[in-house]
C-alpha cells in the first residue's frame, strides 16, 4: 500500500466514521474540526482511490465513497512500522520514553497492566 499522508488520513477518518459518503458529506464532517476546501477534499479522495484505499459507486450524478481498508488494520500496520523504524521492533523502549517524561497517565498504566495480564493468560 502506498504511504497515506496526514491529510489523506483525515479524509479516511471521515469515511470510517460513516460511509458511503459523497464528497460534500466528507467536507461537512471535516469542517467540524477545521476549515477544508471542497476542491482539496475531492483531490484527496481521488488520490485515495488511486492508492486503492477508497472505492466509490456512482449514484446518478454523484459519487459515493467508502474505505477499502480497515481502520484497525491500518493503525496496527502503522504502529508496527513505527516500532520497527524507531525502536528495532521493541515496545518497551517506547513506553519507557513516555514513562521518563511523565507522559503516562494513571489510566495508561492501568490499561498497560491489563493488556500484559491478558497477554500472560492467553500465552500460558
Amino acid at each position: 500500500m502506498d504511504k497515506i499522508t496526514d491529510t489523506e488520513f483525515e479524509v479516511l477518518e471521515a469515511l470510517w466514521e460513516a460511509s458511503p459518503a459523497s464528497a460534500n458529506e466528507v467536507v461537512e464532517r471535516l469542517n467540524q474540526a477545521k476549515s477544508w476546501h471542497e476542491k482539496t477534499v475531492k483531490t484527496l479522495l481521488n488520490r485515495l482511490v488511486k492508492k486503492q484505499c477508497v472505492g466509490f459507486d456512482k449514484e446518478q450524478r454523484r459519487y459515493l465513497y467508502y474505505p477499502l481498508i480497515d481502520r484497525q488494520h491500518y493503525v496496527q500496520q502503522q504502529s508496527k512500522g513505527l516500532l520497527d523504524k524507531l525502536f528495532d521492533g521493541r515496545l518497551s523502549p517506547l513506553v519507557a520514553g513516555f514513562a521518563k517524561t511523565k507522559e503516562l497517565s494513571r489510566d495508561d498504566i492501568n490499561s498497560l497492566k491489563q493488556l500484559i495480564e491478558k497477554w500472560e493468560q492467553d500465552h500460558d
